[in-house]
């Protein structure tokens, strides 16, 4: 099977590198990317062989004269929905980059190009194909914990400064850190509880890095470098972090996004979930994972640590399960992501593990904790009736 790439940058040559296992099964036909030295720069990081890749030179030499099986779209955020939409008007298998969308404009258009999309597509929410989640999944099916009817999620990220000192510090682009970090987490947990939320409530926070450098300030040229600490210098001596990726100022005032955040989603069922992120936790202070509680138990699941902690209500008991997570990128989720593109390349009739539809409502729960944030106020989760029926059919 052929694949195509629309943007080469980091994360769509990690996903060619997650398709290796399957030997021959896929090769990398061609490339469409204003920047093609730094494509095969980011492939090279990687290890994926593009000798005999071809790049073409319009948007619709790859999509109209390659013969693709599949298209990979992992352009920068702020134009997923353009170049999906142009995948989508052709019927091709599509592997597109979270956010599907990054404001409420191209949440329309999207879910208005989805209801005539004849193919399947598979957005890149690697947590709920993980080893860790789909055993969480079984746990809550078998009923032992009863009807779930809360969740309490967090996300505390060690290495949240990639998101003030990179060009993720560019909101504009990125729409913000719902869309970029909460978007995994909503989606596992909306997924793991069968259920879409109908509403949600939101706060964010700017408390660390405030804007008081000048715009464009990078840290090798600050007066503070040797004692800032957010500096390359001071995390390396710290062993805090062993790069900094991004060479920015996090204090600058052109720096965007909150650094820390909390979203209430409540489901029409009345069950409710809290979820909240950090980015300036770091060291063993990350944690990333949630507490399902139902009456008759509580499980507990923890990304990093690859653990799950099953509490009885009835019994003097916990279980505790752990999955070997190493060298599995995403905690083993991107070789799910990669075997999910293949079956949709196979047959196109197949509904997807990880179809457009959960790309879309994740993303409806992220624009609206946005606004939510924005105007103090709780904010109504609405979904177009083709959206939710084509995401129930694999739930």
């Amino acid at each position: 099977m052929k694949i195509g790439v629309i943007g080469c940058g980091l994360r769509a040559a990690v996903m060619l590198k997650a398709f290796k296992p399957f030997g021959e099964l896929v090769t990398l036909d061609s490339i469409y990317d204003i920047n093609r030295e730094k494509a095969l720069s980011e492939l090279k990081k990687v290890d994926v062989d593009a000798s005999n890749v071809h790049f073409c030179d319009t948007l619709e030499e790859l999509l109209d004269e390659r013969e693709l099986d599949g298209v990979i779209v992992g352009t920068n955020c702020a134009t997923h929905t353009q170049f999906a939409v142009e995948v989508m008007k052709r019927n091709i298998p599509m592997f597109l980059e979270k956010p599907v969308c990054i404001n409420y404009e191209q949440f329309e258009e999207l879910s208005k190009a989805a209801a005539d999309y004849k193919s399947q597509a598979v957005v890149s929410f690697p947590l709920r194909g993980t080893p860790l989640c789909l055993e969480a999944k079984r746990i809550i099916d078998s009923g032992i914990l009863g009807e779930i009817q809360q969740v309490q999620a967090y996300n505390n990220v060690p290495y949240g400064g990639v998101y003030f000192h990179n060009w993720y510090r560019n909101d504009s682009i990125t729409g913000g850190l719902f869309l970029q970090k909460a978007i995994h987490d909503v989606d596992y947990i909306s997924y793991l509880l069968n259920d879409v939320p109908v509403q949600c409530a939101a706060m964010e926070s700017k408390q660390i890095f405030k804007s008081n450098k000048p715009a464009g300030l990078k840290c090798k040229d600050c007066d503070e470098y040797y004692t800032c600490p957010e500096s390359p210098f001071v995390h390396i001596k710290n062993g805090t972090e062993s790069e900094i990726d991004g060479e920015y100022c996090c204090f600058a005032e052109d720096t965007g996004n909150h650094d820390s955040a909390t979203i209430m989603l409540r489901c029409a069922s009345g069950r409710h979930i809290v979820y909240t992120q950090n980015f300036f936790a770091r060291k063993h202070a990350q944690k990333r994972g949630a507490r399902f509680l139902g009456y008759d138990g509580t499980m507990e699941m923890d990304f990093p640590s690859g653990t799950i902690k099953v509490y009885s209500h009835r019994l003097p008991e916990t279980q505790t399960i752990t999955l070997d997570q190493s060298g599995l990128g995403h905690f083993g989720g991107d070789l799910f992501l990669a075997e999910s593109f293949i079956e949709v390349m196979k047959n196109p009739d197949k509904p997807s593990k990880v179809p457009l539809s959960a790309g879309i409502i994740s993303a409806g729960m992220c624009l609206a904790a946005k606004s939510s944030a924005q105007k103090n106020t709780f904010k109504d989760i609405v979904f177009a009736e083709h959206i939710l029926s084509k995401d129930r059919k694999v739930r």
